[in-house]
């Protein structure tokens, strides 16, 4: 009995990203796309700095990263990996987040983390995708959430 070649994970740096992606800075929430298993699960990384625009309302004094684009990092993780699994098809004309279920918001995430948004697909049908995520700081999860994401082309 042979074995199955050991799988090959992808990854998608700030470039690749801007290429899947419509988002741009402040909106990116994703600077880089690790271990990759084609849209079945990936690891998007956002590096949290203090000079980041929504730093200067939330909240003076006590900077905490709004969770909503905990949950905006994890559509967008998930939204690239779409894109690129389906590239054969060409580019999307637009890449629309669709629900969000399930969110939890666990603990606050501060300036010097970095989070890695951890992305495993539930489901798949025609151009809407469905996945579960967590967003891990130091490994613990500070957020979770169901997203759907779906890809128009025409």
């Amino acid at each position: 009995m042979s074995e199955a070649p050991p799988k090959t994970l992808a990854t998608a740096d700030i470039l690749k990203i801007l290429e899947l992606l419509p988002h741009r800075y402040p909106f990116l929430m994703v600077d880089r796309i690790i271990d990759i298993d084609g849209d079945n699960a990936g690891i998007g990384i956002k590096n949290v700095t203090f000079n980041e625009p929504q730093f200067l309302g939330h909240f003076p004094g006590r900077p905490v990263f709004p969770g909503v684009l905990l949950i905006e990092g994890m559509a967008q993780t998930a939204g690239a990996m779409c894109v690129a699994a389906t590239a054969e098809a060409g580019p999307p004309k637009v890449v629309y987040f669709m629900t969000i279920d399930k969110v939890k918001f666990r603990k606050p995430v501060e300036p010097g983390d970095v989070v890695h948004y951890h992305l495993t697909k539930l489901k798949q049908r025609s151009n809407m995708w469905w996945y579960r995520g967590e967003a891990k700081v130091d490994g613990k999860t500070v957020a979770e959430a169901e997203v759907s994401a779906m890809l128009v082309r025409d």
